[in-house]
């Protein structure tokens, strides 16, 4: 058995629209939300106090605006878009011998992991490292140079790194995988990993931290003492003798 659903709108509820305005139903509503939408639009209509509607010339076109008027609700959609962060992507890697401008070498102290500026006597040249640098390309760099990445030749995975631990940037080496360096995202704190190799003359070059601008790689006057960071003001060594071997 069929059951029919009737509903009387007029019984239920009866308008009162502006003077002139009249509203038919041509259709009969086809479910309880029809109906509630119906009572819903003529509520709206009785709010209304368009002069329009109670003008004895009411046209098609005051019917269109006075619709509008009042049944369409304005809604403002924000479309947020984020601008894809720059990714700074590994090129070529190189071998380099290197030395401060006091001529002494690097060389690697594996219980305290730094390396220290030593001035090598006759047959010690093998306990100096060589640095293997990786050049990338950087999009988005505002700064005169090269950008790269310094690993110990003679330790693989191990790598130079400029991090802000306290009150100021330090400079440690760090155990990474080569391939977490092969592109890194200019916001992220793999940034650490990265220089900006500044030529002042043949083979002469200054290494500045990208996640600390001024803050450059240096050597202390003092024979073998740790390589550290250093603003330029410093009295350190900045300037480093870099060859490709």
């Amino acid at each position: 058995m069929e059951s029919k659903m009737t509903c009387n709108v007029s019984n239920m509820w009866s308008p009162k629209l502006p003077k002139g305005l009249d509203f038919e139903i041509s259709h009969h509503p086809l479910t309880m939300k029809h109906v509630v939408n119906l009572i819903v639009a003529m509520e709206r209509f009785k709010g209304s106090r368009s002069t329009s509607a109670l003008s004895t010339e009411f046209t098609d076109a005051n019917l269109i605006n006075f619709m509008l008027e009042n049944l369409v609700e304005e809604k403002m959609v924000c479309v947020c878009e984020s601008t894809p962060q720059q990714q700074i992507i590994r090129q070529n890697e190189y071998t380099y011998s290197v030395t401060d401008s006091e001529k002494r070498s690097l060389v690697l102290v594996r219980n305290s992991m730094e390396l220290h500026a030593v001035t090598l006597q006759g047959g010690a040249d093998t306990t100096k490292v060589h640095l293997s640098m990786a050049t990338y390309l950087h999009p988005a760099s505002s700064v005169t140079g090269i950008t790269v990445a310094l690993g110990i030749k003679e330790s693989p995975n191990l790598y130079l790194s400029c991090r802000k631990d306290g009150a100021e940037p330090t400079l440690h080496l760090e155990v990474v995988e080569a391939d977490r360096l092969w592109r890194i995202s200019s916001d992220s704190d793999m940034v650490r990993f990265l220089f900006y190799r500044q030529t002042t003359g043949v083979n002469i070059s200054t290494l500045m931290s990208v996640a600390f601008p001024n803050w450059y790689i240096s050597t202390a006057a003092q024979n073998n003492k740790p390589v550290e960071m250093c603003l330029e003001s410093a009295s350190r060594h900045r300037m480093f003798n870099i060859r490709e071997i």
